[in-house]
């Protein structure tokens, strides 16, 4: 699948998301997940906030995390978001390696669905607020082909 926007983020894993073998507990790879993922949103023009304001709300209903490799304190990583679906849904590919020798640690992805906030129906097509953010990104996109 090809990516539409991507974006990076590094970051030293702390003390307090090992466990006690120095190995980052397997939960915490979600919380990055949800970094980059916020960071992406916001480079979009649509974040968590502006996406309530605009009536929307759009829960995770699919994820799948694979590890391939642990991650350990003090390693630098390197967390990417890629966003590849966004017609009927949000898929966000991510992948989380060692910043310094760029070995694949983990990877996964997940799955959001507009949801109308008044009415609390499930939408089957992109609402029209978050295509326009999507706009500049799709014009460039076109205009690499």
């Amino acid at each position: 699948m090809t990516a539409l926007l991507t974006t990076e983020m590094e970051m030293v894993i702390p003390f307090h998301d090992v466990d006690s073998m120095g190995i980052t507990w397997h939960g915490n790879y979600l919380r990055y997940f949800e970094i980059a993922r916020c960071q992406l949103l916001d480079t979009l023009g649509y974040n968590y906030r502006q996406m309530l304001s605009s009536g929307y709300a759009w829960p995770i209903v699919d994820l799948q995390l694979k590890y391939v490799k642990a991650s350990s304190f003090d390693q630098k990583i390197k967390v990417i978001a890629s966003l590849v679906e966004w017609e009927n849904r949000l898929r966000i590919n991510y992948q989380i390696l060692d910043a310094l020798s760029g070995e694949r640690l983990t990877k996964g992805y997940t799955i959001q669905a507009a949801v109308n906030m008044e009415t609390q129906e499930l939408c089957f097509v992109t609402p029209e607020v978050f295509r326009l953010c999507l706009a500049p990104w799709l014009a460039a996109s076109s205009d690499k082909q």
